[in-house]
C-alpha cells in the first residue's frame, strides 16, 4: 500500500514508539506529584518544552501542551476573545480548517464583528486587499501557515507586520499544523503570538498537540480544573504524548523540506503526460509560495471520489481534502473561493507525502492516477 494522505495523519516514527512505550511501562509518573521519580518526569518535560521552542524560533513563549491542533486553536481563539473588547473586529482567512473557522463563528456570538480575507486565485490569501481590512480595531487575525488541501503558504508575516502597525495589542495567531517542521518558521522573527501543531501531522502519536504562545498574553482557559499547565489547559499531563511528540522532533530530518519537494516535483513529472489535469495552488516549484508536501489535482471528466475509490483499489490511498470534513459531502469552500468551478473542485484528489515516502513510489502513484484516469472517463456519461 502506498500511503498519500500524510496530510490527515502520519505514520508514527520509531523513535516515539520507543519514547510512548517507555514512558507508559517505566517512566509513568504523574509529573505533579511530589515524590523523587515524578519529579524527574517534570524536569524532562520542561527540557521538551524548550526543545519545541528552539524548534519554533519561540523564546519567550509558553508551551502549553493540549490534546490535539483542534484544542490548541480553540484556546488561541476563544482564550483571546474572551477577553471581550467592544467594537473589536476578528480577522480571518477563507481557507481556515474547520477547527479555526467554527470556532471564531462562536467569537462572534460573543460580538466581535467577522472579517473574512479576501482569496487570490492561486489559494493564498490576496494580501493588497487585506491589508486595508486589518485596523485599530483588529484585535486577532488568524491565518494557516499552510493550506490544508493546496499546500498554498500563506503570507503569515506580512499579515502579522500589517496587524502590529494598525493595533499594536492586536494579537496573530497561526494554524502551523500543516507547515510545522516541513516550512520553516521564527516565531518571534515572524511576529507570531500564538501558534498551533498537532504531532500526528509529523510522525508523533495522535492525542497531543501544542499551543505556543507569548508570555505576556492573557489567556481565558477552555479547561478548568487542576490547574495544570499555568492554569491554561487543567488535566493532567500526557506524559507518553510529550515526550512521543519530542522524540519525532528530534527524528525529522534537517533537510526535510528538500526531500518532500523533490518527491512532489518528481511525481508531478510523472503525471506530465496526464490530459486535462490542473494542478491548484502556487507554482510547486516555488519554494515560497508552495509547501513541498501537499498536491492538490483537479482531474477533468473523473470525481474526486470516484477516483480516490479507484486509486484505494489500486493500493494507493489519497484523500479528497481535508479529512476532517470528509464525510460532509460538500464542495470545498477553500477551492470555490480560488475560483474553482463545481466540476473542477468534485474533480479534486489530494495528495500529500512524508519523509517515509520514496521515488520509486512517486513513479508508481503516479501509473496508478494516470491509467485510473482513464478507465473511468470511459465511463463517463456523454
Amino acid at each position: 500500500m502506498i500511503y498519500l494522505d500524510n496530510s490527515a495523519t502520519t505514520r508514527v516514527c520509531p523513535e516515539a514508539v520507543a519514547a510512548v512505550v517507555r514512558h507508559m511501562e517505566e517512566d509513568y509518573y504523574n509529573p505533579s506529584a511530589a515524590y523523587g521519580p515524578a519529579l524527574l518526569i517534570e524536569k524532562g518535560i520542561r527540557a521538551c518544552r524548550e526543545h519545541l521552542r528552539r524548534a519554533a524560533g519561540a523564546a519567550g513563549y509558553r508551551v502549553v501542551y493540549v490534546a490535539s491542533g483542534t484544542e490548541a486553536d480553540n484556546l488561541a481563539v476563544l482564550g483571546v476573545a474572551e477577553h471581550r473588547h467592544n467594537g473589536a473586529n476578528v480577522v480571518v482567512s477563507p481557507f481556515e480548517h474547520p477547527a479555526v473557522m467554527e470556532t471564531i463563528q462562536r467569537a462572534e456570538k460573543l460580538g466581535y464583528e467577522i472579517r473574512v480575507l479576501p482569496a487570490g486565485t492561486d489559494g493564498r490569501v490576496d494580501l493588497e486587499k487585506a491589508c486595508s481590512m486589518i485596523d485599530a480595531d483588529t484585535l486577532l487575525v488568524s491565518c494557516m501557515q499552510v493550506s490544508n488541501e493546496t499546500g498554498a503558504i500563506q503570507p503569515v508575516t506580512e499579515l502579522a507586520r500589517q496587524l502590529h502597525q494598525s493595533n499594536p495589542r492586536g494579537l496573530m495567531h497561526v494554524d502551523g499544523v500543516q507547515g510545522f517542521l516541513r516550512v520553516p518558521v521564527l516565531l518571534k522573527n515572524q511576529g507570531i503570538d500564538l501558534y498551533s501543531i498537532s504531532g500526528h501531522k509529523f510522525h508523533a502519536p495522535k492525542g497531543i498537540g501544542a499551543l505556543l504562545a507569548r508570555e505576556d498574553i492573557r489567556l481565558v482557559p477552555q479547561m478548568t480544573g487542576g490547574g495544570q499547565e499555568e492554569n491554561l489547559r487543567s488535566s493532567t499531563l500526557n506524559v507518553p504524548g510529550i515526550f512521543g511528540l519530542d522524540a519525532a522532533l528530534s527524528a525529522m530530518p534537517q533537510d526535510a523540506g528538500e526531500r518532500l519537494r523533490r518527491l512532489k516535483l518528481r511525481l508531478l513529472a510523472d503525471l506530465t503526460s496526464l490530459s486535462d489535469m490542473r494542478v491548484n495552488g502556487p507554482d510547486p516549484e516555488n519554494e515560497t509560495l508552495s509547501a513541498p508536501h501537499i498536491i492538490s489535482l483537479s482531474i477533468r471528466g473523473v470525481r474526486g471520489e470516484v477516483m480516490r475509490n479507484a486509486l484505494e483499489g489500486m493500493g494507493v490511498l489519497v484523500s479528497t481534502g481535508s479529512a476532517c470534513a470528509s464525510h460532509k459531502q460538500k464542495v470545498s469552500s477553500t477551492l470555490r473561493a480560488m475560483g474553482l468551478t463545481t466540476e473542477e473542485a468534485d474533480g479534486t484528489i489530494r495528495i500529500s507525502l512524508s519523509v517515509y515516502n520514496t521515488e520509486e513510489e512517486m513513479d508508481e502513484a503516479a501509473d496508478c492516477i494516470q491509467r485510473a484516469a482513464v478507465m473511468l472517463r470511459a465511463y463517463r456519461r456523454k
